[in-house]
C-alpha cells in the first residue's frame, strides 16, 4: 500500500535549539524523511538557530552524525543529504540578548509561512517569544511551536500562556505532544467515529474499565536533573496519558475541526474526579545487580520523587459515570510498552452455563512498539465434544494490514507538517493545558501536606506491589506489561 503524500506550500522553519538532542534525534530526521517523501517542497528552508558558534557546513557535518547514530539503516544516503543540506541553514543567536537577531530577520522571506520550534529548555520559551515580537519577526503567517513541559504546575503555565499571548494570537501557538502524532492515536478516532460498531457500547452501560498504560524499561538517564524536579505525574500523567484520556473519554465532536475536538476533550479535564490519596500509588525503583537506583542516578539520596505512578480516576458525565479509568506509567519496567485496554462488562447471562470460562471482551490500542490493534472476542473452540469456548485475538498490525514496506510517519513528521499547514487538531490549546494543571495540582498538594514517600519497586518488575492493591481492591487486574 503506497500511502498518500500532499505537499505543504513552501515556509520557513527556525528550529531554536539545533544542536540538541531532540533536534538531532527527532525534528531533523523527521523533515528530511518528509522531504524524502515529496511533502516537504524544494522551496522549503530550515534554518538552525543556537547559541553554538558553528559555519554552515560544520552544521550539515554534525546532522549527518546524527542520521547515522539515530536511523542506522533507515539513514538517508549521500545524494538525499546533499539535496536536504542545501535547503538547511544555520545561525549563531542569544535567545537572551540582541546577537544573531538582525541576521535571522534577513534571512527569512515575507511571503511564505514563518514557524519558529522553540527545541530549548522551558526557560527560554519566554525570552524567545518577546525576541520574536521585539524584532519584528511576527507576521500574520507565524506559527511557535512550544515543547513540554508547559508550565510546572497552573500558575507558571498561566504566567507562560500570558507571556505567549503578549506577542501571539492562539491560532499561533502550537503546544506539542508528540503522543498526539502516534498513527495509533490518530486511529482510535477513526475507530470511534467513523464506524457505527463501537460508539453504541463506548459508555459506562457497556464498557466495565479501561487501562490505559506507558510503561519504558529505561531509567532517567540524563534527564535526572529536569526529573527529579517533576517526577511522572508531571512528565507523563498531565501531558501525555491526559491527552489519551480524553481521546477515549470525549464525545464526538460535531466536525473534525480543531477547536471543536480540543473543546470536547477539554469538557472530559472538566469532568474528571478529584482523585484522593486512596486512589494514587507512588513508586521509586531501586537498584539491581547491573543497574542504579532511582537515587543514584539523580544523585540525590534522599529525593522524594516518583519514577512511577499509578492512578484510579473517575469521570462525572452521563457517559462514563461509574467506569474507573485506571492509569499507570513508569521507569525501569518489565517491558517498553504503551497501550490503551478498552474492557467490556460480561453479557448478563451465560447461555453455556454458569461452568463455562469467560473471558470479557477487550479491545486493546497498542501505541508502541507495535502499534495496532486487538479485539478479544469469545468463540466455540474447534472440534467435536460441545460447546467449548474460547478466546481469541482479532489482530491488526499497521505493518501486517498495510504492508511492511510502507513507512509509518514518526509522530514528529506528521506534527510538523500539520504546523505548517495551520492545522492544531493534534495540539494542545491554551486552556486546555491550564485545566490539566487544575486537576493535577491538588493530588501533587496532598503528597507534599502528607511527606508521601515513593514506594519501592524492583527494577525490571511490572511497580510497587501497592499499585497491585489498588486494582485488586474493585474486583480487577492489571494487564501483564510485555
Amino acid at each position: 500500500m503506497v500511502a498518500r503524500v500532499i505537499p505543504v506550500e513552501p515556509f520557513d522553519l527556525v528550529i531554536f535549539g539545533a544542536t540538541g538532542d531532540l533536534a538531532r534525534r527527532k525534528i531533523l530526521p523527521a523533515l528530511c524523511r518528509r522531504y524524502a517523501e515529496g511533502q516537504m517542497p524544494p522551496e522549503g528552508r530550515i534554518i538552525g538557530a543556537a547559541r553554538t558558534e558553528l559555519s554552515r557546513e560544520d552544521f550539515h557535518t554534525m546532522v549527518s552524525e546524527a542520521f547515522d547514530e539515530f536511523l542506522g539503516a533507515s539513514a538517508p544516503d549521500a545524494a538525499l543529504r546533499a539535496e536536504f543540506f542545501e535547503r538547511l541553514d544555520y545561525i549563531t543567536i542569544d535567545a537572551l540578548g540582541d546577537d544573531g537577531w538582525s541576521d535571522l530577520s534577513g534571512r527569512l522571506r515575507d511571503d511564505v509561512v514563518r514557524a519558529f520550534y522553540f527545541s530549548v529548555g522551558p526557560s527560554l520559551f519566554g525570552p524567545l517569544a518577546t525576541g520574536l515580537g521585539r524584532f519584528g519577526l511576527v507576521t500574520p503567517e507565524t506559527r511557535i511551536v512550544v515543547e513540554k513541559p508547559f508550565g510546572n504546575d497552573l500558575e507558571t503555565a498561566r504566567a507562560l500562556n500570558q507571556t505567549l499571548a503578549a506577542h501571539f494570537n492562539e491560532t499561533q501557538i502550537y503546544r506539542i505532544d508528540h503522543y498526539l502524532g502516534k498513527e495509533t492515536v490518530q486511529n482510535l478516532m477513526a475507530v470511534r467515529f467513523a464506524n457505527i460498531l463501537f460508539e453504541p457500547l463506548w459508555n459506562a452501560r457497556f464498557v466495565d474499565h479501561v487501562q490505559i498504560t506507558v510503561a519504558e524499561t529505561v531509567g532517567v538517564g540524563g534527564r535526572g536533573a529536569y526529573y527529579d524536579k517533576s517526577g511522572a505525574m508531571r512528565d507523563m500523567v498531565q501531558n501525555h496519558m491526559m491527552q489519551l484520556l480524553c481521546l477515549i473519554a470525549m464525545e464526538p465532536p460535531y466536525s473534525f475541526e480543531p477547536d471543536a475536538v480540543r473543546d470536547e476533550k477539554l469538557k472530559v479535564i472538566h469532568a474528571l474526579d478529584p482523585v484522593e490519596p486512596r486512589q494514587v500509588v507512588r513508586g521509586q525503583y531501586g537498584g539491581g545487580a547491573d543497574t542504579a537506583s532511582y537515587a543514584e542516578e539523580v544523585e540525590t539520596p534522599d529525593s522524594n520523587t516518583e519514577s512511577y505512578i499509578a492512578l484510579k480516576v473517575g469521570i462525572s458525565n452521563w457517559r462514563w459515570k461509574g467506569t474507573p479509568f485506571y492509569l499507570r506509567t513508569g521507569k525501569r519496567l518489565r517491558a517498553r510498552t504503551s497501550e490503551i485496554a478498552v474492557t467490556f462488562r460480561d453479557p448478563p447471562h451465560s447461555i453455556f452455563g454458569e461452568d463455562a470460562p469467560w473471558k470479557a471482551n477487550i479491545l486493546v490500542i497498542r501505541l508502541q512498539p507495535d502499534e495496532g490493534m486487538t479485539l478479544k472476542v469469545m468463540i466455540k473452540e474447534p472440534g467435536p465434544g460441545g460447546m467449548r469456548l474460547k478466546d481469541v485475538a482479532l489482530d491488526m498490525s499497521f505493518a501486517d494490514a498495510l504492508g511492511e514496506d510502507m513507512h509509518i510517519p514518526d509522530a514528529y513528521e506528521r506534527l510538523i507538517m500539520d504546523v505548517i499547514r495551520g492545522n492544531q487538531t493534534l495540539f494542545m490549546r491554551g486552556d486546555e493545558v491550564e485545566a490539566a494543571w487544575a486537576w493535577t495540582d491538588p493530588i501533587i498538594a496532598a503528597w507534599q501536606k502528607t511527606a508521601d514517600t515513593p514506594k519501592p519497586y524492583d527494577p525490571g518488575s511490572s511497580g510497587p506491589d501497592e499499585a497491585l492493591k489498588l486494582i485488586h481492591l474493585d474486583g480487577r487486574s492489571w494487564r501483564e506489561i510485555r
